[in-house]
């Protein structure tokens, strides 16, 4: 290894901290009239400015003071009022959220009690509805719900809520104000069935409103249903109301039945389809007419 003489020697850290506090002594030993009198003058300054006053006898010292703190506590009141304000908002809109719910929940029941009422105010006019046409019929009938239809994509029959126990039987007629249901097919102890109109082996005697021709209504499909043994030479109108005859003993005469909605020549009787007056879809509230009996059909009859 060989040494450099014009190589500087590696100083250490404590030897070059000790160079330093000599160089910095030597600077005040050097310069010390002029840091006496500066130190003079910064506490003659101080001490003019305790003694000085301002306007409203407010010292110097405090003014400066004031001066020099004034933008700080500027910034940390701006900082104040930004994070009160910031927290006031989040509880502000906190309070608007939950009362927003609370408005969601009672809009909601409000709603359903809307409904609610809608469907009671429907129910009692349908209600009253039957009611007084059951009072203007001129025989007796018995009031049901319809509770059940039966099984199947095309089923022809409903269950009604009345049975046995209400004095029902089978081969009664079945209707609403609008027209002719069907007829009970099977009766139960608090139930029966009822076979619609638009059942093809539902049969109804009926007979047309204007040119009296007669009849008999059979089912063709949920939607209409077929007139049959109508002579082709009989006149037959489009829109013509179809009523029961009342000569297939279940129905009572008079009662509407639907429409003619269309008319057709066949070999010997004429194809007439039916509308049935009744939406048999949705049935609610029916009535089935009571069979009279002996004492009332003498009555009808005039008989004694």
């Amino acid at each position: 290894m060989t040494f450099d003489p014009n190589t500087p020697e590696p100083v250490a850290a404590g030897q070059s901290a000790a160079r330093d506090g000599p160089n910095v002594q030597a600077f005040i030993a050097r310069h010390r009239p002029t840091v006496v009198l500066a130190g003079v003058l910064v506490a003659q300054l101080l001490l003019l400015s305790i003694q000085i006053t301002r306007n409203h006898d407010v010292r110097l010292i405090r003014v400066w003071a004031v001066a020099a703190v004034d933008p700080f506590q500027r910034s940390m009141h701006g900082i104040t009022d930004l994070s009160v304000g910031a927290w006031r908002t989040y509880r502000n809109l906190s309070h608007a959220q939950q009362e927003n719910q609370q408005l969601r929940v009672q809009l909601a029941s409000a709603e359903s009690q809307i409904l609610q009422l809608s469907e009671q105010a429907a129910e009692s006019g349908r209600l009253r509805t039957v009611l007084e046409f059951k009072n203007q019929l001129p025989f007796q009938t018995v009031a049901a719900e319809v509770i059940a239809s039966s099984p199947g994509e095309n089923s022809n029959a409903v269950f009604i809520d009345k049975g046995v126990d209400a004095g029902l039987t089978s081969d009664l007629a079945v209707i609403t104000p609008e027209g002719v249901v069907g007829k009970t097919i099977a009766v139960f102890p608090r139930s029966a069935q009822v076979l619609l109109l638009s059942d093809p082996s539902s049969g109804v005697g009926v007979m047309l409103e204007k040119t009296r021709v007669q009849g008999v209504l059979k089912g063709d499909s949920q939607d209409l249903c077929l007139i049959r043994y109508i002579m082709n030479e009989e006149p037959v109108t489009f829109g013509e109301t179809v009523l029961t005859s009342g000569l297939d003993q279940i129905y009572p005469k008079g009662l509407r039945v639907g429409i003619v909605v269309q008319t057709s020549a066949g070999g010997i009787y004429k194809n007439v389809e039916v509308k049935p007056a009744v939406d048999l879809s949705r049935l609610e509230t029916v009535l089935v007419v009571q069979k009279p009996n002996s004492t009332q059909q003498q009555a009808s009859n005039g008989r004694p």
